[in-house]
């Protein structure tokens, strides 16, 4: 399959004896991507419950929660199913299931209903709930509830808030709802649910703030998620540390701010501020897609290492992430602006563009030592309408740049994490000034695709080279096949294996201290390559 084709890519199901043999083990490598349902107890478990194995002919196993409670089964209260990571399978399939499952966890059923989902998908809401029931076991509306009884359970297990706040906060739009819920599918009422958590396991911090714990499977790259977004951080949005990473963000319900950082144990936080606390659940949704939390590290990581040349790339660097998208309209700007330039002139105009059309905020982090953002990213319309006076570059470019954006204000193109890659990337070519690069960048980080290759970017033929490959880009493609479903993973490889360019040699006393300074790592030097003209050009320069 070509880095242009339509990613329907479907791992072959698990068998029984596959699965079973996973909760003998008590793999946590399956948690989230199926649940144990035990008929002798009425429950259901994530894969790698500390609970005694139960015999074979108990056992029954559904693709999701949702559809084990529809079955009649409830939550176990030990390994509680709904704390696992979500399933990697939405990102690795492009088909109608996968589409619904990531709308889902977006919100969109919340803020449009099931005929709003099935709008975006293009099918009645009926034919919608019978696809999904068919293969998961559970429609639409079942498996939002679900997704709510996870944030709800998050909600009450990490923080302090009250249960009315938890309530509103994971989607539900009355208490009596929320308290049946909580109740059916995890067996006990809400506020038992909370005095069941270890001790330490949630407070809330002194300024006010969501602080929560986004779970993540085997190793993570965090080292190289912060220094891409250091690389790019846009001043006044979003500010990066080799730790943290932090921004404004634009919500269905109002203005947010948030930070991700890794704890003293390495685990991945979420600290919040919203504007609504109905945005929490996919301000969640878009902070796991940002850094790729739901990934299967371990299975790309074996499967990259099955070939020799990858092999010393994936143990220098396990556990490697593809950055998502917290929003899709802003990331088809940054890609188009990124295009021809570097990595540092991107962000400066970005800023410029921000500091110019950006809705001043004053929602964000407080207390000593905090980064407070002051904008948000610039609506489509603002650019559309004011662009042109805050944009550098050649007139054609320009045009370009604010076409796209009116394309996205007024509706007649369409981009987010449900399209159709296909339709997605045809839609992106129609645009004046993008090329298959930017095309297919964008549908690696918005669909979380995970089988994209970008044979004309410079920095993956540099890396290639590096490594032994080779840097042409039709043999480095037609190499590139024998990585998938992981191409995109293998990208995000090669960037990384760019080797460090020393710093350019400067006259004087400043040169001494030029050459002796540490040069940044190579992932900063080659993220977002100044590749792609205002053309459909593939190899560009």
């Amino acid at each position: 399959m070509s880095s242009t084709a339509t990613t329907a890519t479907r791992i072959a199901p698990l068998s029984f004896d596959e699965r079973y043999g996973a909760i003998q083990s008590r793999d946590p490598r399956f948690d989230g991507q199926f649940v144990t349902a035990v008929r002798s107890t009425g429950i259901y478990c994530r894969p790698s419950c500390p609970a005694r194995t139960p015999k074979p002919a108990n056992v029954s196993f559904f693709a999701t929660s949702a559809a084990a409670h529809e079955a009649g089964y409830r939550a176990c209260k030990r390994c509680l199913p709904e704390a696992a990571p979500g399933s990697p399978e939405w990102d690795l399939r492009g088909d109608t299931t996968a589409r619904a499952m990531r709308l889902i966890a977006d919100g969109v059923i919340e803020r449009e209903g099931v005929p709003g989902l099935a709008r975006r998908l293009g099918y009645s809401s009926r034919h919608l709930t019978r696809l999904l029931t068919a293969e998961l076991g559970a429609g639409p509306l079942a498996l939002s509830r679900a997704h709510r009884a996870h944030t709800a359970r998050m909600l009450l297990v990490g923080t302090d808030l009250p249960a009315a706040d938890v309530a509103f906060s994971a989607g539900f739009t009355s208490i009596r709802q929320f308290n049946e819920t909580v109740r059916e599918v995890f067996g006990m009422p809400p506020l038992e649910l909370r005095a069941r958590r270890r001790r330490g396991g949630g407070s809330q911090p002194l300024d006010g703030a969501i602080d929560l714990v986004l779970p993540h499977r085997g190793p993570l790259d965090a080292e190289g998620l912060f220094a891409w977004m250091t690389a790019r951080a846009v001043s006044g949005m979003e500010s990066a540390t080799p730790a943290s990473f932090a921004r404004t963000l634009r919500l269905p319900g109002g203005p947010a701010w948030f930070e991700l950082r890794l704890d003293e144990t390495g685990r991945v936080r979420l600290r919040a501020r919203l504007t609504h606390l109905a945005d929490l659940s996919t301000l969640v949704t878009r902070a796991r897609r940002l850094f790729d939390l739901d990934a299967d590290p371990i299975a790309i990581d074996a499967a990259l290492s099955r070939h020799p040349e990858l092999a010393p790339l994936v143990a220098r660097v396990p556990g490697i992430r593809v950055p998502g998208a917290a929003d899709p309209h802003e990331m088809l700007i940054r890609a188009m602006v990124g295009q021809q330039i570097t990595v540092s002139a991107a962000r400066t105009a970005l800023t410029a563009l921000t500091d110019a059309l950006g809705e001043p905020v004053s929602i964000g982090a407080t207390g000593p030592g905090a980064a407070n953002q002051a904008r948000l990213f610039p609506t489509m319309a603002a650019i559309a309408e004011h662009g042109h006076e805050v944009l550098r570059g050649p007139a054609a470019r320009i045009r370009a740049l604010v076409g796209a954006f009116a394309a996205l204000a007024d509706g007649s193109l369409r981009l987010g994490p449900g399209d159709e890659a296909a339709d997605q990337r045809a839609a992106l070519l129609a645009l004046p000034g993008v090329g298959p690069w930017t095309a297919d960048y964008v549908r690696m980080r918005v669909l979380g695709d995970t089988d994209v290759f970008l044979p004309g970017d410079v920095a993956v033929r540099t890396g290639a080279a590096a490594v032994g490959l080779p840097a042409d880009p039709r043999a480095l493609e037609a190499w590139a096949a024998r990585t998938a479903p992981w191409r995109s993973y293998f990208t995000a490889h090669l960037w990384r294996a760019v080797p460090v360019r020393p710093p350019a040699p400067r006259r004087g006393t400043a040169a001494v201290a030029a050459s002796t300074a540490s040069p940044r790592p190579s992932y900063e030097n080659t993220t977002e390559p100044p590749v792609g003209r205002p053309s459909t050009e593939e190899d560009p320069t």
